[in-house]
């Protein structure tokens, strides 16, 4: 169901409401005017009039209670019949000398708010031709002073009635027609917010991946080089130099495998990239790689996720848990905190630490692009991939600054976004 469909859907609740505050608003009126003022009234026709607005008002629950959108033609309908209701009532109440002919009014705007315009505009003038008839043909009541003083006393007091009673209902409605309004903008803003984040996103994606095309060549380059240098005579003979090409081959291989990360990332080298592994071995691979990169000074990992899972390795998930991780490196060298358990059926990866926290502007705005503390190029787009790529899987990242100290960052993952039955290579 669209935006636009749940939003009619709640105006016509209000629809509803409304007439049934018009259908007790004529019963209060009726009764007044016959046993108050003492002006004789069709009482039956008109109780009937009452019946069959409370039997359009059960029908209309009915309706609102399916799950099919409510189109416009409906609203036009609903109006319409309440148009007809009110027409009747009038008739049956001297026509248009009957000052609560004036709630003719209170339908256009109704629908002014509600309708499409062609719609609109049918309504005003079907309520124009209602008003004319009704000066031609009614019922004549029969009023308790003759004389013109009393007549206009009675019309007044009317008028004032109608007005209490259709200023009241406009306010009802159109309060809540706004609050509508307001939230179904807002979240077309989030919508818009979303879209130009995940186009940030692709722009990002279509860069990395032409940077790690473009490394492939000079990498593979040097990678000859090296093991031309490891089969030299004279630099074998030198252990120095000898220790020093193992390292630059290592640091090598660590980036080739970066860039292969990133191909496998953006949808290339698919065949590497749907691996079929379990939970815990996901983990402590994870874990084991990011402790022998970045050998932190404090380190502790905790696996409370119980009954191992199977899943499908994902290097898009694995990067978002060391983004997390080097953040909380970075804000707190001398220890780090990941614990991994599970909720119904989530995997929980919470990231802790006993840096200084984030401050209150960082959490209002926790995951926006180039939000950040560090006064850097490219600060914020860490955390930014996170939020964004965690939620591409359907789950949700949440960020506190801890009572004890330092922060922390929960990520929560649907574990049938990574099983191989429900994962997703592209």
């Amino acid at each position: 169901m669209t935006l636009h469909d749940k939003t009619n859907k709640q105006n016509f609740l209000l629809l509803i409401q409304l007439r049934w505050i018009a259908v007790g608003g004529q019963v209060v009126t009726i009764l007044f005017v016959r046993y108050g003022l003492g002006i004789g009234l069709p009482l039956t026709p008109m109780a009937v009039v009452i019946l069959l607005l409370t039997a359009l008002n059960i029908a209309s629950l009915l309706r609102h209670s399916s799950q099919d959108a409510i189109t416009n033609m409906e609203l036009f309908l609903g109006l319409l019949l309440d148009v007809a209701a009110l027409t009747v009532q009038l008739y049956l109440s001297g026509g248009a000398s009957n000052p609560f002919i004036s709630l003719y009014l209170l339908q256009v705007i109704l629908g002014a708010v509600l309708l499409e315009t062609w719609s609109v505009w049918a309504l005003v003038l079907i309520t124009s031709a209602c008003f004319v008839a009704l000066t031609s043909f009614y019922r004549e009541i029969r009023l308790p002073h003759a004389h013109g003083t009393g007549l206009f006393s009675l019309h007044i007091q009317g008028m004032f009635i109608c007005f209490v009673l259709a200023a009241t209902l406009l306010v009802l409605f159109i309060t809540r027609v706004q609050h509508n309004l307001r939230t179904r903008d807002a979240h077309l803003a989030d919508l818009r917010q979303q879209s130009a984040e995940e186009d940030h996103i692709v722009r990002m994606g279509l860069l990395a991946s032409g940077a790690a095309h473009e490394l492939g060549t000079p990498l593979a380059t040097l990678s000859v080089i090296l093991n031309d240098w490891q089969r030299m005579p004279t630099l074998k003979a030198d252990p120095e130099l000898t220790q020093e090409i193992r390292e630059m081959q290592g640091q090598l291989d660590r980036c080739k495998k970066i860039v292969s990360g990133i191909l496998m990332s953006s949808g290339e080298l698919r065949g590497e990239g749907t691996v079929r592994t379990s939970v815990d071995a996901f983990l402590a691979e994870l874990v084991a790689e990011w402790r022998s990169t970045r050998q932190p000074q404090g380190f502790e990992y905790t696996n409370n996720f119980g009954s191992n899972q199977q899943i499908v390795s994902d290097p898009a998930l694995k990067q978002v848990i060391f983004n997390v991780l080097d953040n909380a490196l970075e804000a707190s060298p001398r220890w780090v905190g990941l614990n991994v358990s599970r909720h119904e059926d989530s995997l929980v990866a919470e990231v802790v630490d006993t840096g200084p926290g984030f401050e209150k502007t960082m959490l209002a705005e926790f995951g926006k692009p180039y939000s950040s503390t560090k006064n850097r190029p490219g600060s914020g787009l860490g955390l930014f991939l996170v939020v964004n790529v965690i939620r591409k899987l359907g789950g949700s990242v949440a960020v506190r600054n801890r009572s004890e100290g330092g922060a922390s960052v929960t990520l929560h993952l649907p574990l049938a976004a990574l099983s191989p039955g429900g994962h997703n290579a592209d």
